[in-house]
């Protein structure tokens, strides 16, 4: 396999466009991101690009056909907006002034995702490139979305919209992690997500504490002891029927995760976290990747700022995330958290649950499908040695997209544990980029020749 060239350069470029896509700020610059995409796409080997509109922020579509048009399709997910950061957390540069050091490329979206993206359009090249002329083996087409990271608020839209554009015989989604450069290695399944606000009111206003401590309803207190059932002794979720569904992973997934090489202190190292907690009887692999999860992403109660002057707090909310696993499914879980906080009101406080409608179903890729084993294969022979299946700790809309393209859903990332995704001094390293492009570029060749086209062309 020829050597595939990446460009760190082209990269920079366009992280320094600030694609944010929550707050006010972020439209203009995720309009740039997404024109400077669609231009890349067609430097890069792509005969057809544009920005696709929604009611929110805009989407970018791309496409080269293949020669033959019996071949299969192949249609790439990935996402161009990114995290919104807090420049005074970050050390090695600003959020948006890349800078190339020791081999990493620091910026925000450098990893999560726009590096993953790139992967694929530099591996079309070095296709077509192979293929000296004769257009690609296998049609590709790349839906690379402007609202991930605020939820996909208008994917569905998108992909009931452009229904004809998008059908394809294998999806690839684009916008997860590896374990490690030095085992190769494929991702066979991502959680899904459920998020959920919960709201505790103890009173009209926050009180005075000389007029009412000790004697009066604390929503913050009584937020803490809902959060702190929200887990058994065992770190077991305490849901009613949560486990009910969750679906042991294939015997080649347990054997995988029996001889990964994984090292507590790197990993702890990587991730900036003190310890590793969680479900009693598992190992961080197994809780990442074949375990549900629920966590408190943020907690607020009292005035923002400035001293609490002595009040007690009226209102105490929690921002929920609830990561799950085959074959859990999020309406289901949501049904149950409704349930769970039904079980544990108290007289004297008001209670609310606000399920986000963003919810995600957890996806396998089906085992044994043609594609991918040709994934296997590419992977196994960019590193040099067999890959093995792992999971992604994350969420991604891999069901969604299965049931609106009809077809299965493959996953191929670059992201590390320490490239510091949604965190300060984000990186990427340009090894796992050169290493990905190869990946894909094999995959792209390895594809025609155990999958054809079903009609997505």
């Amino acid at each position: 396999m020829s050597e595939v060239m990446v460009e760190p350069e082209a990269l920079a470029a366009w992280v320094a466009i600030p694609s944010v896509s929550a707050g006010p700020a972020g439209p203009p610059s995720v309009r740039r991101s997404a024109r400077w995409l669609a231009r890349a796409m067609l430097r890069l080997g792509c005969s057809h690009a544009e920005v696709w509109e929604t009611e929110g922020l805009p989407a970018v579509y791309g496409c080269r056909p293949a020669a033959d048009p019996g071949a299969p399709v192949l249609l790439v997910y990935s996402h161009h907006d990114v995290h919104a950061a807090h420049p005074p957390e970050w050390r090695v540069t600003r959020p948006f002034s890349p800078v190339l050091r020791d081999g990493r490329l620091y910026g925000r979206g450098a990893s999560d995702a726009k590096g993953q993206l790139l992967c694929h359009l530099w591996s079309l090249r070095a296709h077509l490139a192979e293929r000296g002329g004769a257009g690609p083996a296998v049609t590709v087409k790349y839906l690379v979305e402007g609202e991930e990271e605020i939820g996909s608020v208008h994917l569905a839209d998108l992909l009931a919209r452009h229904s004809d554009e998008l059908a394809a015989d294998v999806v690839m989604v684009s916008d997860t992690m590896i374990w490690s450069l030095d085992h190769a290695a494929v991702c066979t399944s991502v959680r899904g997500s459920v998020t959920a606000g919960l709201t505790v009111r103890g009173a009209d206003r926050d009180v005075h504490s000389g007029a009412a401590s000790g004697a009066s309803a604390n929503a913050a207190v009584e937020l803490c002891r809902l959060l702190a059932g929200l887990h058994d002794g065992a770190g077991r979720i305490t849901l009613p029927g949560f486990y009910d569904a969750v679906a042991e992973p294939p015997a080649a997934v347990r054997e995988s995760l029996a001889t990964l090489p994984f090292d507590a202190r790197t990993w702890l190292d990587e991730t900036g976290t003190f310890a590793a907690g969680g479900e009693a009887g598992f190992g961080v692999p197994e809780r990442l990747w074949t375990r549900p999860s629920a966590e408190v992403a943020r907690l607020a109660a009292g005035p923002a700022g400035g001293p609490a002057l002595g009040l007690l707090p009226a209102v105490a909310r929690a921002d929920l995330l609830l990561r799950l696993v085959p074959d859990q499914r999020a309406d289901r879980v949501a049904e149950q958290l409704r349930r769970w906080l039904a079980g544990r009101r108290r007289e004297g406080y008001a209670y609310d649950i606000d399920v986000s409608p963003t919810t995600s179903d957890p996806y396998r890729t089906p085992a044994g499908h043609p594609a991918l084993d040709a994934l296997f294969r590419a992977v196994g022979r960019a590193y040099g040695s067999p890959a093995r299946p792992v999971g992604n700790g994350g969420a991604a809309p891999a069901a969604q997209l299965a049931r609106a393209c009809d077809a299965p859903v493959l996953f191929f990332g670059t992201g590390l544990p320490g490239d510091r995704w949604h965190g300060p001094d984000e990186n990427v390293r340009i090894e796992a980029l050169r290493l990905g492009a190869r990946a894909l570029t094999g995959f792209l060749g390895e594809l025609p020749r155990c999958v054809r086209s079903g009609g997505g062309g």
